[in-house]
């Protein structure tokens, strides 16, 4: 399809203008074409910000109207100009609209010559959402009248938690991976796995700039597994390899499935992939697992003004932090990641099987 007809179609379908069969044929071509569903994202991008420019333009032709009325009824005066003084006053009042209409030009220019608009930093911080759930005192009394015989079981009694994401085993003694932000929330830390027993762990190491943290379950009551199913991916992922999710949006485990649609992050981020996948609060620190049961990535945010747009941190920052870790203290040496995989030859249903048991629910207060 033509490039101009395409942005068309594309531009149709932002406006909702299509009808509910090309609707639903266009978002299973979306789904299947990652150039397609990038090209999406990007034109909302491009739409928005000629949007916020207008908005500002707007605003600065409201003021210089309240500027005029106000000059004329004589509540504010201007001191007169005269020769080069009024000029210079003109450039100074002048100089940053001359200056966005000359962005402007050479914008459009660009645009005509084919190139894609790329996002600013200030938009996509604005559209970049972290995915910790933040549990609200209404679920944690409706949780504390359930029955007891459940809290009984766990470790330790059930704590009272204010915040809920993801994190999953990187060594079978109890060392686990999540996100930054996820523990930066939180004082006091807990892991609950799929049996709806608690273990105290704490965190012992993070990185803010790749938004990851190192966490070990110190609860005694933990036991070591015999190993890890999967392996951490030390190299880069291809664009359009298909993955797999598992995290806690809700209290119970939850599965989604979709492809790396950029080999970069936000804002271009080198460090992290975008992601098309369905995410909500709570997968925050969630394993993203290809087809050969390699970990790829850890969810870390999405964004909120683009329709399953998810971002990941690059499994390689794993091994990065652990050998930080391993550099800051020697009894950190112990730490081993997984390197096989026994989900290879294993269909979809059972591979999840296999890692649910290594995935946890991490909640803190």
């Amino acid at each position: 399809m033509d490039d101009i007809l395409l942005l068309e179609v594309v531009e149709r379908y932002l406006r909702g203008e299509m009808t509910k069969e090309e609707r639903t044929l266009f978002e299973t071509r979306r789904k299947n074409e990652a150039e397609l569903d990038q090209l999406v994202v990007e034109h909302t991008y491009f739409l928005q910000g000629l949007q916020t420019y207008g908005s500002i333009k707007t605003f600065k032709h409201s003021l210089t109207e309240v500027e005029s009325k106000l000059i004329s009824e004589g509540l504010i005066g201007l001191s007169p100009f005269n020769g080069k003084a009024k000029i210079v006053y003109l450039w100074k009042k002048y100089k940053r609209n001359i200056a966005v209409a000359a962005s402007i030009a050479a914008f459009i220019s660009i645009l005509a010559s084919g190139l894609m608009v790329t996002v600013s930093r200030k938009i996509g911080n604005e559209n970049y959402r972290v995915l910790v759930d933040q549990i609200n005192k209404t679920n944690r009394e409706v949780n504390k009248l359930k029955s007891n015989s459940a809290i009984e079981k766990s470790a330790i009694t059930k704590p009272e938690v204010d915040f809920r994401a993801t994190g999953f085993l990187i060594d079978r003694k109890g060392y686990l991976i999540t996100n930054a932000h996820v523990i930066s929330r939180m004082k006091n830390i807990y892991i609950e796995n799929r049996k709806g027993e608690f273990f105290k762990a704490e965190a012992l190491y993070s990185d803010k700039e790749v938004d990851l943290a190192i966490l070990k379950i110190t609860d005694t009551a933990f036991k070591p597994v015999s190993s890890l199913p999967y392996s951490i991916k030390k190299e880069n992922s291809e664009l359009g390899e298909q993955f797999f999710t598992l995290g806690f949006p809700r209290n119970e485990i939850v599965y989604g499935e979709g492809y790396l649609s950029a080999e970069s992050g936000s804002d271009g981020d080198s460090s992290a992939y975008q992601l098309n996948v369905s995410a909500n609060p709570g997968n925050s620190g969630g394993p993203v697992i290809n087809g050969n049961g390699e970990i790829i990535g850890i969810i870390t945010a999405k964004d909120s003004k683009a329709d399953g747009v998810v971002y990941a941190a690059k499994s390689k920052n794993i091994i990065t932090l652990l050998e930080r870790l391993k550099k800051s203290d020697n009894q950190f040496q112990v730490i081993k990641t997984p390197n096989k995989t026994e989900l290879k030859k294993l269909d979809r249903v059972h591979q999840v099987k296999k890692m649910e048991e290594y995935v946890f629910m991490v909640v803190g207060n």
